[in-house]
């Protein structure tokens, strides 16, 4: 057996010594210099350990790769972002070179009833406010930067008192003079009431965040015990109408100039599954376009000569908007025949069973004025604003809806996909034109009178959300001025009424004040007024906890019943404080009973239907392709287009918003106060709501025409 010797060396990969074993050594000095691969073997070393080697360089390369396509993709989000920043400015640019703002377009407005226009001087007043606090601040901010440049920054706002007291007379020039003067009236005479009012708010604030609390204990509670509206088991019997529970409804459908989306509606409405023996459908029609009237008759009578039974309603006096639009169908001779009532706006699109999950709850259950469902959208995801509308819409259906039906037996009627009693709506008094939230004043009459209300969150009807700011702006101007005139007009019925203690603090306190005035008015005060004066009158404070914190969570709860909406939940903050300027405004009006508390504005509808509904109306409009009045409809839909092109041209276009824009420029003057104080927080709140203000000023968040 040929003899073999250990070589120690050192492995020059690990850098650790090695024993080198040699199988058949040669003694001769050409082997030992070039000895083959095959004669040393490492110790530890072995064929396993080489694949291991191979698959580690393997994987490297990959990761290599992974790391490319990576790095692709970031070059590529750059390079959108770029392009995106790239149409952000032009947009910018053509806003502003159009000069077209808010104020240029409210003559064009049209309000159904002649009710009184707002007053200009009336609407300017607000404006000129925020103007004032606005110059006011550039000033301020320019002085505070030459006063921090010459020495004037300390460390704690408590040390200004101090140090002017100690070095009163050592000020050297003028401007020192003039600024310890500044610093001594901020702390004898501005910081005090400015600090009180910061803390009353912040007390509003936080009962209002409590309050927000309990609403979503209460739908976690709701969940957790899976508390639901259920029928009776001989309720569900609907298969027959000998059998089945098939009172007589009354469906109507009121509508003014919304030429974009009567066709789905009242497609929806009269695919309903009810026996048509015991089911009337009105088209109320209060539309002032004599094209649009007559392309609503044509399809009324479209689905008449299929077998429908519905009546097409126009009214020669159009007063009282929807409200009196309402109670002229109800003074109907025939309306006495009937139990209930549906009511669907022109552009709601109920489920064909919709009538069948909503009218049995009302049997044996004579106390039950109302059954409302919630409502879903065609077009949530069509724009940002979209997406935060439904936010919003689904905290309020999902939590406040819901709980208040469950414990309270009693909410606000959403106007539209709701079936009313009609002896509850006779006894509350009927429809009335005092206010433009008809639908809020019925509930609460018909509350007082004792009058339980349901709501179902699983029956969902199909609507659209405002796609431009213009229209979701005069939407919530509605809907936040009308609860203020409401509340003046029913507040001495609530406190004669017979109802319990509790409901009448429930309706005064939580109901009227707290929801509808107090967050409006601490949510524009607090954070777009006293939080930028607090910049300049440092000795004021707000605490971190009521600028980032609190606001936080409430956020977070309230997109909790949207939770595919949480990448949204930053700009949902920013836009939630940025509407506060239009509902504290609509909120002052209503109170107070100013021209703009009248104002009703038809929101503007886009004619969006799921896919389900285009396909029924295709097939529809093939089935009356032979019709005889078909050729006239063709001439008045190409007239329809003729005057539609004409007003796009004279009023489509996006527009500045003063208000919004002017305190846009004042929460930034704020921020770059900040950074003199060195407060990271509030820099960074007041730098992105500012940025909030200045996108929806420009109008760059919804739909964008021009």
């Amino acid at each position: 057996m040929a003899p073999s010797f250990d070589w120690w060396g050192k492995d020059t990969h690990r850098g650790t010594p090695v024993v080198v074993k040699m199988e058949n050594p040669n003694w001769s000095m050409v082997e030992l210099e070039g000895p083959s691969e095959d004669d040393f073997l490492i110790a530890g070393d072995s064929p396993a350990t080489r694949t291991r080697e191979k698959a580690r360089g393997k994987n490297a390369k990959q990761l290599t790769w992974v790391l490319l396509l990576k790095a692709h993709k970031a070059a590529g989000c750059l390079t959108s972002i770029g392009s995106a920043m790239v149409d952000l400015a032009a947009a910018v640019r053509r806003r502003v070179a159009s000069g077209r703002t808010d104020a240029d377009d409210a003559d064009n407005d049209v309000s159904v009833g002649g009710r009184v226009k707002e007053n200009p001087t009336v609407k300017t007043r607000f404006y000129s406010c925020i103007k004032v606090f606005l110059w006011l601040s550039v000033l301020l901010l320019g002085f505070e930067i030459a006063a921090f440049f010459k020495g004037w920054h300390f460390d704690t706002p408590k040390l200004h008192l101090d140090y002017l007291w100690a070095s009163q007379w050592g000020f050297k020039g003028v401007f020192d003079w003039i600024y310890a003067q500044w610093v001594l009236i901020r702390v004898g005479y501005l910081a005090p009431p400015l600090q009180f009012l910061a803390n009353a708010c912040i007390i509003l604030f936080i009962i209002q965040s409590l309050d927000r609390l309990i609403l979503c204990l209460g739908c976690f509670w709701i969940r957790f015990k899976k508390i639901q509206p259920v029928l009776k088991p001989g309720d569900l019997d609907l298969e027959s109408a000998e059998k089945g529970y098939f009172p007589m409804v009354l469906v109507q459908i009121p509508m003014c100039n919304e030429k974009e989306v009567y066709q789905q509606s009242i497609a929806a409405i009269c695919n309903l599954d009810w026996p048509r023996t015991k089911l009337l459908i009105q088209v109320l029609d209060d539309s002032d376009d004599p094209t649009t009237q007559l392309l609503i008759q044509e399809e009324v009578h479209k689905w008449q000569q299929e077998g429908a039974n519905i009546v097409y309603r126009h009214r020669i006096i159009r007063d009282g908007y929807k409200a009196g639009n309402l109670k002229s169908a109800m003074n109907c001779s025939y309306v006495k025949d009937y139990e209930f009532v549906a009511i669907f706006d022109a552009d709601f699109q109920p489920t064909p069973d919709f009538l069948k999950r909503t009218v049995p709850h009302f049997k044996d259950n004579e106390e039950l004025g109302l059954v409302q469902a919630r409502w879903s959208f065609v077009n949530k995801d069509e724009n940002l604003l979209t997406r935060l509308q439904n936010v919003n819409l689904a905290f309020h259906f999902e939590v406040e809806q819901q709980v208040n039906s469950v414990f309270l037996n009693f909410f606000g009627f959403n106007g539209t996909a709701g079936v009313w009693r009609i002896k509850a709506l006779e006894d509350a008094g009927g429809w009335l034109e005092r206010t433009t939230v008809e639908d809020m004043d019925i509930a609460v009459r018909a509350h007082l009178h004792g009058w339980k209300f349901i709501f179902l969150n699983d029956v969902e009807c199909q609507c659209e959300l405002p796609e431009s700011y213009e229209a979701y702006r005069k939407q919530q101007h509605r809907w936040h001025s009308g609860p203020m005139q409401l509340f003046r007009l029913c507040l001495p019925a609530i406190i004669r009424s017979k109802i319990s203690i509790w409901k009448k603090f429930n309706l005064i306190f939580l109901f009227f004040l707290l929801r509808k005035l107090i967050l409006p008015f601490y949510s524009f005060t607090l954070f777009c007024i006293i939080l930028p004066m607090t910049m300049f009158v440092p000795e004021a404070e707000l605490p971190a906890w009521v600028v980032c914190y609190i606001p936080a969570t409430m956020s977070f709860l309230n997109i909790l019943p949207a939770p595919k909406s949480f990448p949204f939940i930053v700009p949902y903050l920013l836009f939630e404080n940025t509407m506060s300027v239009t509902k504290f405004n609509a909120m002052i009006s209503g109170l107070f009973q100013l021209g703009s508390a009248y104002e009703w504005v038809v929101t503007k509808k886009s004619g969006r239907s799921s896919e389900g509904d285009l396909l029924s109306l295709v097939e529809r409009e093939q089935k009356h392709q032979r019709g005889a009045s078909a050729p006239d409809l063709e001439e008045m839909k190409e007239e329809l287009e003729k005057q539609e092109k004409k007003a796009s041209l004279r009023k489509k276009h996006n527009r500045i918003y003063t208000k919004e824009l002017a305190l846009a420029f004042l929460l930034l003057t704020a921020s770059a106060r900040s950074l003199l104080s060195a407060q990271g927080i509030h820099f960074y709140f007041l730098l992105f709501q500012g940025i909030s203000f200045l996108l929806v000023g420009l109008d760059l968040i919804g739909e964008q025409i021009g």
